[in-house]
This record gives structure tokens, sequence and C-alpha cells, in this order.
């Protein structure tokens, strides 16, 4: 059987693919993918996410033996490992690139989301299932809390519908919609614009844009005084331009 989860380091770009067949996310390799997310910066200036199948994600698979827990209090821990990657993809120190392509239902909307630039097909299709299985879709609003418009999340958990992917650009869900047949193409291009800026720039950048929302306005300016004080003047800020 081949590994469901692909972590693959190409030179200064960790490429990270989800392999399992079917397209689903079981806890086990959302516990891999924040394992490789958080320690990224230690090889790489930034990560590519994509799925080797038709989908980039199905969904969460739960994988453990038997019935969940009856005691809410014992289940908790049972999303520890979805929770977890939702952090580890806010954490990691280098931008997260996701490369969407067909659905991304549950997890992989909420992934989609989540990291910090998401390019899509545009054949990729996007939703919230779970209230169709009468589970309620927290775990995937937890992700998506403050990244969407309310009324937006909202329709798309009320009514389990699937969105395109030029509404998933007016939702703000997406960062681009390219021709299908574009997708690798315009994702590597990209990648390779994103490491051909100084690293201090692309560690700072992600920085703080995870900090400064946490802030009041006057820490917030603050803090973006002194990251420009100290990224520009770092010697890989020096170099002439090639």
């Amino acid at each position: 059987m081949s590994d469901p989860l692909s972590v693959v380091s190409d030179g200064r770009l960790l490429r990270i693919t989800f392999c399992r067949e079917g397209g689903g996310v079981s806890d086990g390799m959302a516990a891999r993918l924040s394992e490789a997310l958080l320690r990224a910066h230690e090889t790489s200036d930034a990560v590519l996410l994509s799925a080797a199948g038709p989908d980039f994600c199905t969904g969460r698979v739960r994988e453990a033996a038997g019935p969940p827990a009856t005691e809410a209090y014992s289940r908790r821990p049972e999303y520890d490992a979805i929770f977890g990657s939702y952090t580890a993809i806010r954490n990691a120190q280098v931008p997260v690139i996701a490369a969407i392509e067909g659905r991304a239902m549950g997890y992989g909307m909420a992934v989609t989301a989540l990291c910090d630039v998401s390019i899509a097909s545009e054949t990729a299709r996007f939703n919230i299932p779970e209230l169709e299985h009468n589970v309620m879709p927290t775990m995937v609003m937890s992700a998506l809390a403050g990244r969407l418009a309310r009324n937006a999340v909202l329709w798309m958990a009320y009514s389990a519908q699937f969105i395109d992917a030029e509404r998933a650009l007016a939702y703000g869900l997406v960062s681009q919609v390219v021709p299908a047949a574009s997708l690798k193409q315009e994702s590597e291009r990209f990648c390779q614009v994103l490491l051909g800026r100084p690293r201090p720039a692309i560690l700072g950048l992600k920085e703080y844009l995870r900090v400064a929302p946490r802030l009041d306005d006057q820490a917030a300016t603050d803090y973006a005084r002194s990251l420009h004080a100290m990224i520009n003047t770092a010697a890989a800020m020096k170099r002439a331009n090639p």
C-alpha cells in the first residue's frame, strides 16, 4: 500500500501530497501533516499542498477501531489531530500553498481556507456536508471563522450544497481560479515566484498576518514597525535582484 501522505523535499519547496484512495484524510494523516508543517522551515521556504487523485480532499476519515467514545469528555481528544492540523497550518513559519482540484469537502474546505494561498481549478467544488449526516460542523467552522463572510459560511453549512470555484473566489475561500489544465503549471509558477523573494520577507509576512489580527490597532502598528526595521536590515534583503 502506498503512503497516504507523501512528504518530499524539493530544494526550498516542501511538497506534501494527499494520496489516500478515495480522497479522504485520516486522523493519522492529519497528525503527520502537522508534524511536517511545523518543521518545514528547517529545510524549506514554502510548502505546496496538493492531492494525487481527482479530488483534493473528500473529508475526514475516522480510522479508529470500534465506535466513538460515548462520554463527551472522553471523546473530545479523538478530534485533536484535526484541530492540531488547523493550528499547524496557521503556525507554520513558512507559507502553505494549496492546489485544489475536484472536490474539497469538510476537512478539505477547512484546509483550503487556512492555507496562505489557495489556487483552484475552475472545475473545483467545495461544500460542508456534515449536516446531511446529522453531524454538527463545528470542526470545519472553527477553521472558517474569520476567513469567510458569516452569511456565506452559514449558507454553506445549512444547505450542504456545493459551490463552484468562482463562487469560492467571490467568498474569499480561494486566492485564484485557473483553467483545469493549467492548475499544476500555475501552482508551480507561483511557488517559483514566492521562492524568488528573500527568506526574511517570506517568513515575516506570514508572521505578521498570523499575529497582527489578534492585537489592537496600536499594538499591531508597533509590531509592524518592529518587524519592518528588523527584516529590512537583514543581509538577505540587500541582495541585488537577479
